[in-house]
C-alpha cells in the first residue's frame, strides 16, 4: 500500500446502514485486532481494529449503524465529528468505508451522498452482492465507479469473498484526494452556505466545515445547530438561520423535506444506466419465511416462542452454569479460610476479594448465553422481524419495538438486559430502556420474596386450592415493576428526553444461516468488555460493602470463636446426635459466635448507618435492623437475607427457606415488646425491594453502558425514591385496613 503517511497509522473510518453488514466486514477486516470502549461523555461504543495492510499499520474505526449523517443527538454526532476529524479522541481520518447492501441500492445511497459531501475520501463496498445476484439484479460495478467518481467494491461478508480487493480500492481513494460535494441542491441553496461561513466568521467561528454549514441550513433543531447556539452569538445565529431558510423556501427549496427529495432523486439518475431489475420480481426463500414469521396470528406465536426461549436460556439454562460459578468460589472461599487465621486479612479475601470476583462471574453465564441468542437472531436476519411485530405495542408506553427484548431479559436480570439495549440505534429509546430495565422484577428478588410471603401471608386458597394468597402475592410482586415502568417511562420521554419522535425505520434483511465466526466473536467481545469494564466497577464496590460491615470493630473476639468453633466440629464423633455432649459444645459456641457477630454488625460503620436511618425507616414500619438489612443488600439484594440472619444471631449461613430466619423474624420486638414484623411491614418491605435499585452490579452496568456517572446516580435516586413511597403507601394503608 503506498500513501504519503507511510511512517504513522492509516485511519479508516466504516460506515453504513443497519442491517448491510457493516460489522460482519468490520470483524472479516479486524478479526480479534479490535479494541473497544466509549467515546468520551456519550454511550456511543468505539470499536477499533488494529491491523496491517501490506506493512502499514492501520486503525479501522467501526462506526454506529445509520441512516444518514443528519444528527439528532449527541450519540448520533459522533459519525459526523469522526468524519471530519473533529472527535479529539480519534484524529483526522484518512478514507471512508461506505458500507451498502447491493440488493437495495438506492435507499443506501442516500447516506454516501451525504459522506461524499464531507469531503473525505471514500470507497463504496456493494455488500450482500449474493443477495442481489439472487433477486435478479444486474449491477454495472464499473459504471457506477465512474458516474460516482470513487472506487467501488463489491463484496460477500459472510463469506470474506471480495474484501481482498478493499486496501487498494482506499489506496486510490487517498491519491485521488476528497471527493467535491456532491451538490445535489440547487445553486441559491449554495450561495446561503457561503453567505453563512462568512457570517459565523463574524461571530468567532472561523473554518467551520462544509458539511457542517449544510446541517445548520438542513437539519431544522438538530444536534449541529444546538451546539452553535450554546456559543456565543447564539441568538443572533437563530435569528440568521430562520431568514435564511424563508430565503430558500422562496427560492422554492422548501427545508427540511427538500433534502430527501433531492437526495433520492440523484440516486435514481445515478443508478439509472447502472442497475437492470429482472422483469417479474421473484418470489425469494425469504418471502416464503416471512408469510409465516410475520404473520399476524402465527408470527407473534413464533415470536412468543422464540423469546420463551431466550427467557428460558437466562433464566433456567444459565442457572447449573452460576451454581458451578458459585460452587467454584465457595471452594476457592473454603481454601483461602484453610490457609489464613481468622482475621481482617481472611474476611478481606474471602468476604471481600473472592466475593467481589465471584459477583463478576456469576453473571458471565446468563451474559455469554443472551448474547449467543442474539447474534443467532441478528445475523439470521430474525432479530428485525421481531421489533417490527411488537413495535405497536411497545410504542405506547413510548418505547420501540426493540426494547422489548432487553426488558423481558431483564426479569432473568437487569444486568445482561441493559447491555442488550445495544440492539438500539434510536438514542432516546435506548436511553430509557436503560433506565427503567431495573424495574423489571429480576431473579435476585425472588429469594427476598419467599422468605417473607412464607413467614408472613397467610396460606389462603381460594377457587378450591387452585389459587392461594401467596401465589397472588408472589405474583403481584413480581408484576409491580413492569406496571410501574409504563408511567415512568412516558414520564422519562417528556422529561429528559423530549424531542421528536424517533421514526421507525427498519428494514428486514433476507434471511441466512448464521455465521459461526460471527456469532462466536460478538459473544467473546461483550463477555469480555463486561469482565473488563463493568466488572472492576462491581468488585470495587464489593470491597468498599465489606469494609463498612467490618470496621471499625474489633473482631479478636469473634476470631477465637470461630477458631473454636471450627476445632471442636473438625473432633466431633462420628455420627454424634442432637443431644450429644459434644454437639451441645458444639453448639454453644456456634451461638457465641453468632451473637458476637450480630454485636460487630451493629457496631460497625454499615450498622451504625442502620441506626442513623432508623429515624428515616420508622414511617415504613422498618426498625434499625431492617435499615441495616437494606443497606448491606446492596451489592445484590438477596444479602439482606444472610445479613438479617447476622443481626439476629443465626449467622450468615441462612437461606429463604430456613425456619429459624423466620421464626426469629416472627418472634422479633420493638423495646416496648410489639412485634416488628407483621404483615404491612412484610409488604412495605417486599414493594420496597420489588422497585429500588439495591443491586451494585446493575448500577456499574448503567456506568458502562452510558459512560457517565450521571445515570446510575439518577437510577438509584429515582428508584430509591419510588420505592420509599411504595412502601409508605404500602404500610400506611395496610395499617388502617
Amino acid at each position: 500500500m503506498t500513501t504519503a503517511r507511510a511512517q504513522s497509522a492509516l485511519q479508516i473510518a466504516v460506515i453504513g446502514n443497519p442491517n448491510t453488514g457493516k460489522s460482519t466486514l468490520f470483524n472479516a477486516l479486524a478479526g480479534m485486532h479490535a479494541r473497544v470502549g466509549n467515546y468520551p461523555g456519550v454511550t456511543v461504543e468505539k470499536k477499533i481494529g488494529v491491523i496491517e495492510w501490506d506493512g502499514q499499520p492501520v486503525r479501522l474505526i467501526d462506526l454506529p449503524g445509520t441512516y444518514s449523517l443528519s444528527p439528532r443527538s449527541l450519540d448520533e454526532m459522533v459519525s459526523v465529528d469522526v468524519l471530519l476529524g473533529q472527535q479529539p479522541d480519534v484524529g483526522r481520518v484518512d478514507a471512508v468505508l461506505c458500507i451498502a447492501d447491493a440488493s437495495n441500492l438506492e435507499r443506501h445511497l442516500f447516506l454516501l451522498g451525504q459522506v461524499l459531501d464531507t469531503g473525505v475520501p471514500t470507497v463504496l463496498v456493494l455488500n450482500m452482492w449474493d443477495a442481489a445476484l439472487g433477486e435478479g439484479l444486474k449491477i454495472d460495478v464499473r459504471r457506477l465507479e465512474e458516474k460516482l467518481g470513487i472506487p467501488v467494491v463489491a463484496t460477500e461478508a459472510h463469506r470474506r469473498q471480495g474484501i481482498e480487493q478493499i486496501p487498494a480500492a482506499v489506496d486510490r481513494a487517498m491519491a485521488a484526494g476528497g471527493h467535491p460535494p456532491t451538490r445535489q441542491f440547487p445553486p441559491e441553496f449554495y450561495d446561503e452556505c457561503d453567505r453563512l461561513g462568512a457570517y459565523l466568521e463574524s461571530l468567532g467561528e472561523s473554518d467551520v466545515p462544509w458539511y457542517l454549514r449544510e446541517r445548520l441550513l438542513l437539519d431544522v433543531g438538530g444536534t449541529v445547530e444546538q451546539r452553535f447556539l450554546r456559543q456565543p452569538g447564539g441568538e443572533r445565529l437563530a435569528d440568521y438561520l430562520r431568514a435564511s431558510r424563508e430565503r430558500l423556501a422562496a427560492a422554492g427549496f422548501r427545508i427540511p423535506a427538500a433534502e430527501a427529495e433531492r437526495r433520492y432523486d440523484w440516486a435514481r439518475r445515478l443508478l439509472s444506466d447502472v442497475v437492470t431489475y429482472p422483469a417479474v420480481r421473484r418470489t425469494t426463500l425469504t418471502d416464503r419465511i416471512d408469510a409465516v414469521l410475520t404473520h399476524r396470528i402465527f408470527g407473534l406465536g413464533v415470536f412468543a416462542g422464540l423469546m420463551f426461549l431466550v427467557f428460558q436460556a437466562i433464566y433456567a439454562w444459565a442457572e447449573p452454569l452460576m451454581k458451578l460459578c458459585e460452587s467454584g468460589q465457595d471452594f476457592v472461599a473454603g481454601l483461602a479460610a484453610e490457609a489464613l487465621p481468622p482475621g481482617p486479612l481472611r474476611s478481606l479475601v474471602v468476604d471481600g476479594v473472592i466475593a467481589g470476583v465471584g459477583g463478576v462471574l456469576i453473571f458471565l453465564p446468563q451474559i455469554m448465553l443472551l448474547f449467543f441468542l442474539i447474534a443467532l437472531l441478528e445475523d439470521c436476519g430474525y432479530m428485525a422481524r421481531g421489533a417490527f411485530m411488537m413495535d405497536r405495542v411497545m410504542r405506547t408506553f413510548g418505547l420501540s419495538g426493540k426494547s422489548f427484548l432487553p426488558l423481558m431479559s431483564s426479569f432473568a436480570c437487569a444486568v445482561p438486559g441493559i447491555m442488550a439495549t445495544r440492539v438500539i440505534d434510536n438514542h432516546r429509546d435506548r436511553m430509557v430502556t436503560i433506565l427503567v430495565a431495573p424495574l423489571m422484577s429480576c431473579s435476585a428478588r425472588l429469594p427476598v420474596y419467599l422468605l417473607l410471603i412464607g413467614a408472613f401471608v397467610p396460606p389462603t386458597e381460594y377457587l378450591g386450592g387452585w389459587v392461594s394468597l401467596q401465589g397472588l402475592v408472589l405474583f403481584g410482586m413480581s408484576s409491580l415493576g413492569l406496571v410501574v415502568a409504563i408511567p415512568v417511562a412516558w414520564l422519562l420521554k417528556r422529561c429528559f428526553f423530549r424531542g421528536e419522535a424517533g421514526t421507525f425505520v427498519m428494514e428486514l434483511p433476507d434471511y441466512k444461516l448464521p455465521s459461526p465466526r460471527l456469532v462466536l466473536y460478538r459473544v467473546y467481545e461483550r463477555g469480555k468488555a463486561f469482565v473488563l469494564r463493568a466488572g472492576s466497577l462491581i468488585f470495587a464496590a464489593t470491597i468498599l460493602v465489606w469494609a463498612a460491615g467490618y470496621f471499625p470493630g474489633d473482631h479478636a473476639e469473634l476470631d477465637r470463636l470461630e477458631e473454636e468453633v471450627a476445632a471442636v466440629a473438625a473432633h466431633l464423633p462420628e455420627g454424634a446426635a442432637a443431644g450429644h455432649p459434644a454437639v451441645l459444645a458444639w453448639e454453644r459456641l456456634r451461638d457465641a459466635r453468632n451473637a458476637e457477630g450480630a454485636r460487630l454488625m451493629r457496631e460497625s460503620w454499615l450498622g451504625r448507618a442502620g441506626v442513623a436511618i432508623e429515624p428515616v425507616v420508622l414511617p415504613l414500619g422498618w426498625d434499625w435492623r431492617i435499615g441495616v438489612g437494606v443497606l448491606a443488600s446492596f451489592p445484590a439484594r438477596e444479602v439482606i437475607i444472610a445479613t438479617l440472619g447476622t443481626i439476629y444471631s443465626l449467622g450468615g449461613e441462612v437461606d429463604e427457606e430456613s425456619e429459624g430466619l423466620r421464626g426469629a423474624l416472627q418472634a422479633a420486638t420493638w423495646p416496648d415488646g410489639r412485634p416488628v414484623y407483621n404483615l404491612p411491614v412484610a409488604l412495605s418491605l417486599m414493594v420496597f425491594f420489588a422497585l429500588c435499585a439495591q443491586c451494585v452490579s446493575t448500577l456499574m452496568i448503567i456506568r458502562r453502558e452510558t459512560n457517565s456517572w450521571r445515570w446510575p446516580a439518577f437510577t438509584f435516586l429515582y428508584m430509591t425514591g419510588l420505592a420509599y413511597v411504595g412502601a409508605w403507601i404500602t404500610y400506611q394503608v395496610g395499617m388502617r385496613v
